[in-house]
């Protein structure tokens, strides 16, 4: 299962991380981001010890959200020792996904 990443845990879980993150910013309410959702999971288990794919609820966490100027969701961020290395916004294949987290990982 995806790692649930809130404003408290995303410090430890995401930017003090050595591999590569995978941050699915979602809501409830958002159907591209409902569509979106089952790719993570697949993702969360496929990348399992080698990447961390989570998701961050933006209604109940505002203040990660409003850090990384997330305006559309869903928009995906690519985080690698701290920093965005990529930005995917909008649904899109998991091919995509994964072509931008494989070109990260080395």
């Amino acid at each position: 299962m995806a790692t649930q990443i809130t404003d408290s845990n995303f410090k430890t879980t995401v930017l003090d991380s050595n591999q590569v993150a995978v941050i699915d910013f979602w809501a409830e309410w958002c159907g591209p981001c409902k569509a979106l959702g089952p790719i993570i999971e697949e993702m969360s288990k496929e990348y399992q010890g080698k990447a961390v794919i989570g998701k961050v609820d933006v209604d109940s966490n505002p203040e990660t959200a409003m850090k990384y100027g997330i305006r559309n969701i869903p928009t995906i961020l690519f985080i690698k020792n701290g920093e965005v290395v990529d930005k995917q916004v909008g649904a899109v294949p998991k091919a995509n996904l994964v072509a931008m987290l494989n070109k990260h990982m080395s």
